[in-house]
């Protein structure tokens, strides 16, 4: 059975939308965006496109990633709201709010 379009997990999805389809998306629905890849950070940081919440899990074992995923976001009360950016490493989360 195909995934709807408002799916949260894209990996459940048929063809990848592409990043900047998954950054609009979250952003539209106001889905915190967890990811192991750097481009989302950038479409936001360098091209100031708006965004909700953004955690790039950094180092982390592919077991350990989705325990890690949810730490943080109980220990970080995340917020699409918020529009902040988390680069979680195994031994630190550094965190760089939005400037607007």
């Amino acid at each position: 059975m195909a995934a709807s379009p408002s799916s949260a997990l894209i990996g459940d999805r048929e063809a990848d939308p592409g990043d900047a389809e998954i950054f609009r998306v979250a952003h539209q629905q106001g889905r915190v965006l967890i990811t192991l890849d750097k481009d989302f950070a950038e479409l936001a940081i360098v091209r100031g496109a708006p965004h909700a919440e953004i955690v790039r899990l950094v180092g982390i074992r592919a077991l350990e990633q989705g325990p890690v995923a949810i730490r943080v976001m109980v220990v970080h009360a995340l917020d699409p709201k918020r529009c902040a950016i988390l680069t979680v490493e195994p031994a630190r989360v550094r965190i760089r709010t939005s400037e607007a």
